[in-house]
């Protein structure tokens, strides 16, 4: 059992920074983690778990960063995704994944017991702790934050977008966060890189599904891969989050 009440909190499947506030903002980042533990061997080359890949780059200091500020907490995934994909439905099979840009992951060829246990011990976790919270502290806006390559090893087509708004059915953060961030001197792909139609799995169940209002973002790798890149774009990101929460509201 979390308290939510008390500050950071950690377990093996998360860690949530900062102190959720009744309508608040909840920054999360299913991919902010690359740690494999010590048990599991995915049988990969150790510097792919600093790629793509394996972690969403830049966004646990971009988030941590944002915790920083008054009525804004993190819930970060707390293992690789390559080990358990958080953003993914627990039915299907890529939430263990085999493959991911062409990259075979061995230790993923699991048998029904295996995949089991991953689920037990990874994604329920994250999950239920993510449902808990939001029902034990409504907030205003959930921000779903993620990064995205500028380019796939698989795929010849460079990703020009400074950042990316996604969604499904519910609009509503995105038609107000995408002008914002075009007043920023941004290139903002709507539902690019990718559709939040297609990838929405996390907002879908606790968004969506709840009617909560949320915001998915995919920033650029390369925009926030250093420290003066995720300052820039924890105050930016912050300070819209702030005002898409004031305008649904």
């Amino acid at each position: 059992m979390v308290d939510f009440g008390r500050g950071a909190a950690v377990s093996e499947a998360f860690t949530l920074i900062g102190t959720p506030r009744f309508g608040g903002i909840l920054v999360v980042s299913d991919h902010a983690s690359n740690r494999v533990p010590d048990d599991i061997d995915l049988g990969i080359a150790p510097e792919l778990l600093n790629q793509h890949i394996a972690v969403d780059i830049g966004v646990a200091e971009a988030g941590a960063l944002m915790a920083q500020r008054p009525g804004i907490a993190a819930f970060q995934g707390g293992v690789s995704r390559l080990v358990c994909d958080f953003n993914r439905d627990e039915h299907l099979p890529t939430v263990v994944p085999t493959v991911s840009d062409g990259h075979a992951i061995p230790g993923n060829v699991l048998d029904a017991e295996g995949h089991e246990a991953r689920l037990a011990r990874f994604f329920r976790p994250y999950h239920d702790a993510l449902d808990a919270l939001l029902g034990d502290v409504p907030q205003a806006l959930i921000l779903s934050l993620h990064s995205f390559t500028p380019q796939l090893a698989s795929s010849d087509e460079p990703r020009p977008w400074h950042v990316g708004v996604l969604y499904n059915e519910d609009d509503r953060a995105a038609r107000i966060a995408i002008p914002l961030l075009q007043a920023e001197g941004l290139c903002v792909g709507d539902q690019l890189p990718y559709s939040g139609k297609l990838l929405n799995a996390t907002m879908n169940r606790h968004a969506e599904a709840e009617g909560r209002p949320y915001l998915g973002i995919e920033v650029r790798q390369d925009l926030i891969s250093d420290a003066v890149g995720q300052a820039e774009w924890s105050e930016r990101l912050a300070r819209i989050a702030n005002k898409v929460a004031v305008a649904i509201g």
